[in-house]
């Protein structure tokens, strides 16, 4: 039985996430996307900062970069339903959602030419329903579309796993506009890994944020 006098727990009044600009170093990737995808390293794990709020996470996203791109993984864990995936709505669908501004502008509200958004989902493609898909989505109230702007799909590989998936993505060049590492090593991003049993994961910011559409509440990747 409960003690009504037990002290209760604190909420937040604002999201600790917010009041914080946040960096991390992305490591080079010495291989290449295979058919099986890419197995990233401990190092190349991308914290999420949303425990900063008390919230417990539920998946693993790692990621690096090379010359021909940008890699992405996710394992996700504690499931005991199959994912809501579906191709035609892959804005909706879950799994592994990302935003990337080539420029590492914060200082605008509506995502420029230089922005980008991807999304890959576990299961949801093929006949039956259970090949993994990827895709490039167009972003709300963007100024100006990315001129690598594409409806192809993207390369993606899944597993499942006893209690969860492991998802592999890859971000090619040729639907990154602007992408220059030795240009400019810093790149805006974003994560939401979504997921209707097991809630919503992001790299800071909860979902009472509009990071969907606004790039000054990204955060930033160092290309190391």
């Amino acid at each position: 039985m409960s003690d009504e006098n037990s002290p209760k727990p604190m909420v937040p009044l604002i999201n600790p996430g917010a009041l914080f600009r946040y960096r991390f170093p992305l490591s080079r990737f010495q291989g290449s996307w295979e058919r099986g995808g890419v197995e990233l390293p401990e190092s190349a794990k991308i914290p999420t900062f949303a425990e900063l709020a008390g919230k417990r996470p539920f998946a693993d996203v790692r990621g690096a970069w090379n010359d021909s791109g940008l890699f992405f993984t996710t394992q996700v864990t504690r499931k005991q339903q199959v994912s809501w995936c579906r191709e035609g709505m892959a804005a909706e669908s879950d799994g592994l959602h990302v935003w990337i501004d080539t420029r590492d502008t914060h200082t605008i509200h509506r995502a420029s030419r230089f922005c980008h958004r991807f999304m890959a989902a576990p299961i949801g493609a093929g006949k039956a329903g259970i090949d993994p898909y990827a895709f490039m989505l167009p972003i709300n109230r963007a100024r100006e579309a990315p001129k690598t702007m594409t409806n192809s799909r993207l390369p993606v590989v899944s597993k499942r796993l006893p209690d969860g998936y492991w998802l592999a993505l890859h971000l090619p060049t040729t639907v990154l506009s602007g992408f220059a590492p030795d240009e400019q090593p810093r790149l805006g991003f974003f994560y939401q890994v979504v997921d209707r049993e097991l809630g919503s994961q992001c790299w800071n910011l909860g979902t009472e944020f509009p990071f969907a559409e606004d790039p000054s509440l990204w955060g930033t990747l160092d290309l190391g």
